[in-house]
């Protein structure tokens, strides 16, 4: 990636959005017409079933070599997909927004000044005004935000908003996985203070073409999902801390109940053969030293995690055309 102060790569994942591609490079090519830094736009097909990568080479054509197409073999996902384009992109600033027309190109200007002026390390748009159905679109999405700002601490009012603008030299140490693009600003987080972290009221539009890829469902797995995020802040560099804790905790527990039935039995005399004490005991012991031993595997595991090189959760399709020299859009 290019670290000059001036270039900014704005990434749009598509998936099946074959109705909406023109339009948004259109709305994104207006918004920036008067845009004062050096701009490119990266434009990820996840292995779109219908014709979004037809669309996405007429634009690159049309619209001249700012624009460039990266095309994954499959469908990996949106995570997948939007590291892809962070990986593919040049700019020193990264803004990253739907392939669905429901963030508004409009608002990027504004946020990469406002991140310029605030000394910001990432800013989060905020879809307050939301355009969206309540049951399977808003209620789903608040539970989400309570969970993910109580479990992280990381304060925002609208963490699945894609519209979002980064430094590319804070993203270039937080690799995506999985369904991350949701906890994108507590990752973060672990890298830079909550302080350089912030959020912009922004707009929303309703969806015109194309179907939602998401709905009710999604709540379970942010939840389970949160789970993985929790421990990777935690104990990430450190897992031994959590198994030890509950294991030993456990083991302390056993002792006490296999101490007390051992003076039941040897000074007071009552037999303990047949109590279910006795087996909760001896269970209690055995679970604490397979916590134990677990954590000793996971901080095994954690060391060759750290000193592993990282490996890409996708793959880009080898293109058969000839390789295309891609530019930068220059103020008029």
């Amino acid at each position: 990636m290019t670290n000059s102060p001036d270039t900014v790569s704005i990434i749009v994942p598509f998936y099946n959005e074959e109705g909406n591609v023109l339009p948004l490079v259109e709305r994104v090519t207006e918004a920036l017409a008067n845009f004062e830094c050096l701009w490119e736009l990266v434009l990820v097909d996840d292995g779109s079933s219908d014709q979004t990568l037809k669309r996405l080479r007429e634009a690159a054509d049309t619209f001249g070599k700012h624009i460039h197409v990266v095309e994954l073999q499959r469908n990996f996902g949106q995570t997948a997909a939007m590291q892809a384009g962070i990986d593919q992109s040049r700019g020193s600033l990264l803004v990253t927004l739907d392939g669905d027309l429901q963030n508004d190109p409009a608002d990027i200007p504004a946020m990469v000044k406002e991140l310029q002026e605030r000394d910001l390390d990432l800013l989060v748009g905020w879809r307050k005004n939301r355009k969206d159905t309540l049951v399977l679109r808003k209620i789903p999405s608040r539970i989400a935000n309570r969970l993910i700002r109580k479990v992280t601490g990381v304060y925002l009012h609208d963490y699945g908003c894609s519209l979002k603008v980064y430094r590319a030299s804070v993203m270039e140490r937080v690799r995506l996985y999985g369904e991350m693009h949701r906890f994108i600003p507590a990752w973060v987080a672990t890298t830079v203070p909550p302080s350089r972290i912030g959020e912009r009221v922004v707009n929303h539009n309703e969806r015109l073409s194309g179907e939602s890829k998401y709905g009710i469902s999604r709540t379970f797995r942010v939840v389970i999902d949160l789970l993985f995020m929790w421990f990777f802040m935690r104990f990430r560099a450190r897992p031994g801390h959590l198994f030890g804790t509950i294991g030993l905790a456990f083991g302390m527990l056993g002792m006490l109940i296999l101490t007390w039935l051992g003076i039941d039995k040897f000074i007071l005399g009552n037999p303990i053969g047949g109590r279910p004490l006795l087996l909760a005991g001896v269970m209690l012991v055995i679970t604490s030293i397979q916590f134990l031993t677990t954590g000793i595997i996971a901080e095994m595991l954690a060391r060759v995690y750290f000193e592993s090189s990282s490996r890409d959760a996708y793959v880009i399709r080898p293109s058969r055309e000839e390789a295309v020299e891609h530019d930068w859009h220059k103020p008029a």
